[in-house]
């Protein structure tokens, strides 16, 4: 008696539990793909906002129209920009209140960049969390549908007189589908996780940079009194 050992047919003659174990590995899989993509283009598209940023920045510009199209471009503009404007509506700010002390002007500035980072740098990591959890468990969710499928296997095998490879073969087949579907959806999802790891942390070593250099501009302004519409280098 010959048996079909496609991934289907295998499937399509596993017990109930293995087939719920294995939709629900396909199901988390497409998720964590569709999850990859937006990521991908989320971040390509961060990148080359502050690209743009930074060369606007870095041209000569003034920092009050900085400032002007950074507020008019809060939702579409980059997070290096978003973080610029808070540093520099709260550096506004205490200017209009008439606060002349520096170290009270830079450290409220600083302290906006800060919270416009922090909430800049959760929303690169969106997703993030979900990744390494499908990297880390997906294995083992496959491990548990292969381990109940052998158990099947063999509950099926106690009521035969004679067991041959041939008999016990389909069985061991099907529940080792489950542990390949597993591997299928954790490798990309740990892949991807480290990949992305990587690139925000060196998205956020470039704000970070950009916070200090902002500091050190606005340190200057305050200690030169200049004109509001001075350079920004």
């Amino acid at each position: 008696m010959t048996h079909d050992f496609s991934i289907v047919s295998l499937l399509l003659n596993a017990s109930w539990v293995v087939q719920a174990v294995v939709l629900l590995l396909l199901t988390v899989s497409v998720i964590s793909w569709a999850a990859i993509f937006r990521k991908v283009f989320a971040l390509k598209r961060v990148q080359r906002l502050t690209d743009v940023f930074e060369r606007d920045f870095w041209s000569g510009a003034s920092l009050s129209e900085l400032y002007l199209a950074a507020t008019r471009n809060a939702h579409q503009g980059s997070p290096m920009e978003r973080i610029f404007a808070s540093g520099m509506r709260e550096f506004q700010k205490l200017r209009e209140r008439r606060i002349t002390d520096a170290d009270a002007l830079l450290g409220g500035a600083r302290r906006a960049m800060r919270a416009s980072y922090q909430r800049e740098v959760d929303a690169l990591e969106v997703n993030l969390s979900f990744l390494g959890s499908v990297g880390s468990v997906s294995p083992y969710v496959g491990l548990f549908g292969t381990v109940w499928g052998i158990m099947h296997a063999f509950t099926g095998l106690a009521a035969l007189t004679q067991v041959t490879l041939a008999t016990v073969a389909p069985g061991i087949a099907e529940a080792l589908v489950a542990t390949a579907i597993g591997l299928f959806a954790a490798i990309p999802a740990v892949i991807f996780y480290n990949r992305f790891a990587h690139d925000i942390d060196r998205a956020a070593n470039q704000l970070e940079t950009f916070m200090e250099e902002f500091s050190n501009i606005l340190n200057r302004s305050v200690g030169a009194n200049p004109a509001q519409g001075q350079s920004a280098h």
